[in-house]
């Protein structure tokens, strides 16, 4: 697992905005930064975020990876600097040709942006953002999510920690579709596949006396759909609770 926030932090910010670093001897630069992250963010949409080291970027480029040093400084910087590039085709203000109308609807819509951005780009999943820096896509990112819940009376912090409940719930929810995508394309089988070949040796050894809630659910679960959950099915149930329950939240006049 990388983490975000690990590079040097002056650096990072000013690679993040663009910000002017000090300036340096010698020929004018043959690249820009955005060339290398664009280059990185292809990089782990193919192969990978393992893939993402300045050598093979370099290589990518053309140029030898002491040369990129001179841009980004180093694998922590460069992680930061792709999380919030990948992030310029988030939807925002700009991309509503029809808003949606109305608090829950807007949150919904958050909520399929982030799930369709973490399929397009599972390495996002590997880089842990318990530090996130605040680049500018980062910001107008947050910035657009926070207005589905402003005027709606809520204390600031409370907004604050709803955004935060639907990112955190769809970073989950993309973390078991990913993982399940990562299993078949590893392994060669399907979930429903993997369930049926372990199933009659589970059948000998899962006695349902023991086990009666779980063997009735699972099995009511495996006539429905084969064992196997949908991923998919899983994030749109998550989904309509947790609006539901927020729901309920926001209408108290006593929250």
């Amino acid at each position: 697992m990388d983490y975000s926030g690990s590079g040097d932090p002056q650096r990072t910010i000013e690679l993040l905005w663009g910000l002017p670093a000090k300036p340096r001897r010698g020929p004018k630069p043959k690249l820009t930064v955005d060339d290398i992250a664009a280059t990185a963010i292809r990089l782990a949409d193919t192969d990978g975020l393992a893939a993402v080291t300045l050598r093979r970027v370099a290589e990518e480029l053309g140029v030898t990876a002491m040369s990129l040093y001179g841009y980004v400084p180093s694998k922590a910087e460069l992680l930061d600097l792709i999380a919030d590039r990948v992030l310029r085709n988030y939807p925002g203000p700009d991309s509503d040709a029809t808003p949606a109308v109305g608090w829950r609807p807007r949150l919904e819509s958050i909520a399929r942006a982030n799930w369709s951005l973490y399929l397009a780009h599972p390495w996002l999943l590997q880089i842990a953002a318990s530090r996130p820096v605040p680049g500018p896509n980062l910001t107008a990112k947050y910035d657009y999510e926070l207005t589905a819940v402003d005027g709606l009376g809520l204390a600031d912090t409370d907004m604050d920690l709803i955004i935060a409940l639907i990112n955190d719930y769809v970073r989950g929810a993309a973390r078991t579709a990913v993982d399940a995508a990562r299993a078949e394309a590893e392994t060669g089988s399907t979930d429903q596949q993997w369930w049926e070949a372990i199933g009659p040796a589970l059948a000998q050894a899962a006695d349902p006396a023991r086990f009666p809630v779980a063997s009735r659910v699972g099995s009511a679960a495996g006539a429905e759909y084969g064992s196997a959950v949908d991923p998919a099915r899983a994030f749109e149930f998550g989904l309509r609770r947790l609006l539901d329950g927020l729901e309920r939240f926001i209408d108290d006049p006593n929250r």
